[in-house]
């Protein structure tokens, strides 16, 4: 059985914030969570509180499955995570534009 990355007691979730078009999306990725917004700051700032109610509602809910906090991202977000990590910030060959990704400590949330 594979070992379970989150926790109800610890972990992180992978994010990035990309423009299609002129839209700003904010993808949490473990989560399967994904808002847009006109700005990409207010798109972050969506996917956080999205990402914090999320796992507010997961404690609440007794017999959770550890599951709902591993879920299996898209692979195009796994692609596009992937090569901006390889890429140290510089740009990529993509045709979104990335403007922020990182790492949100679960236990903040």
């Amino acid at each position: 059985m594979e070992k379970l990355k989150n926790t109800i007691q610890k972990g992180s979730v992978r994010y990035m914030v990309f423009k299609e078009k002129s839209v700003w999306y904010a993808a949490a990725l473990e989560f399967n969570i994904v808002v847009s917004a006109n700005d990409p700051n207010l798109a972050l700032l969506d996917l956080f509180e999205a990402i914090n109610g999320y796992v507010k509602s997961f404690k609440k809910i007794k017999g959770a499955r550890p599951f709902a906090l591993n879920q299996k991202s898209d692979p195009e977000y796994e692609k596009m995570w992937s090569a901006v990590v390889a890429s140290k910030g510089t740009p990529i060959k993509s045709p979104f534009q990335i403007y922020s990704y990182g790492l949100k400590d679960l236990s903040l949330a």
